[in-house]
């Protein structure tokens, strides 16, 4: 049986988890199969937004240790140096990271340790209410390798990433919520379409500029005011090309009528 459920469907790549007797932990069978998925995704240009959730009760359980700490507690400075390329979760918390289409993780279950590194990865995160988070890494002799300490500073903050690493405990969907850690809160019947629903949002607006902008945001991460000001500016008026889908954009904004300046 496929490790991942992938299907395309109205401009959206649906990628669902599918190890469900593992609580669809991540190894080496499911990162390999989920790389493909997300190489597919970045080139395939009927599909805009990817929407990536859980079979069964979670939306993934981390990496599996069970064949994790056999791999790299024997491994040597040269197998770390070759990892750093190839993050979890299809290398998109690393290698793919740059995919500049929007992302959206519908998280229907627990989200923990690599888990929860993979949805911090996504671009907009919808949560069930069901979900449950928490840097469960610590409790193993570990902690986060994969981009989860940068994301998670970056998202919640200083504090809030010290509070839950250190402690390393369990935080429920509305608790994420306050923290900032996911978008919204959702029913669980709900999660899918609410996903979708935001997907429909985003193709309402001008790919091209969506995703000059994701672009742009990960350029600016960590720069000076300086660098980031240039960076932006740059990247929105190159984006904009010969101005043919603004010109296009703007005879159907004022052929509805509308007056008012955009």
């Amino acid at each position: 049986m496929s490790t991942i459920i992938y299907e395309k469907r109205n401009k959206i790549a649906y990628i669902t988890l599918n190890r469900t007797d593992a609580l669809n932990a991540l190894d080496d069978e499911l990162n390999d199969e989920l790389w493909g998925v997300w190489r597919d995704f970045n080139s395939d240009n009927s599909v805009e937004v990817a929407i990536i959730t859980g079979a069964g009760k979670a939306f993934c359980s981390g990496a599996d240790l069970k064949t994790f700490i056999p791999k790299w507690e024997k491994a040597n400075m040269l197998d770390v140096r070759k990892n750093v390329s190839t993050g979890i979760g299809g290398g998109i918390t690393r290698g793919q990271h740059r995919i500049t289409k929007p992302i959206i993780a519908a998280i229907n279950g627990h989200a923990i340790g690599g888990g929860f590194e993979l949805a911090l990865a996504c671009d907009i995160r919808i949560a069930s209410e069901k979900a449950k988070f928490g840097v469960f890494e610590v409790r193993y002799g570990l902690h986060q390798g994969d981009g989860g300490l940068v994301r998670l500073v970056a998202i919640a903050g200083v504090a809030t990433a010290l509070e839950l690493t250190l402690t390393g405990r369990e935080v429920t969907a509305e608790e994420a919520y306050r923290l900032k850690l996911v978008n919204k809160v959702v029913p669980h019947e709900e999660l899918l379409a609410t996903a979708e629903q935001y997907a429909a949002m985003i193709f309402n607006n001008s790919q091209q500029a969506i995703r000059s902008a994701k672009e742009t945001i990960m350029d600016v991460v960590g720069r000076t005011l300086e660098d980031a000001l240039r960076l932006e500016t740059i990247n929105a008026y190159s984006s904009l090309g010969d101005f043919a889908e603004a010109r296009m954009r703007l005879e159907q904004f004022y052929s509805k009528g509308k007056t008012e300046k955009v």
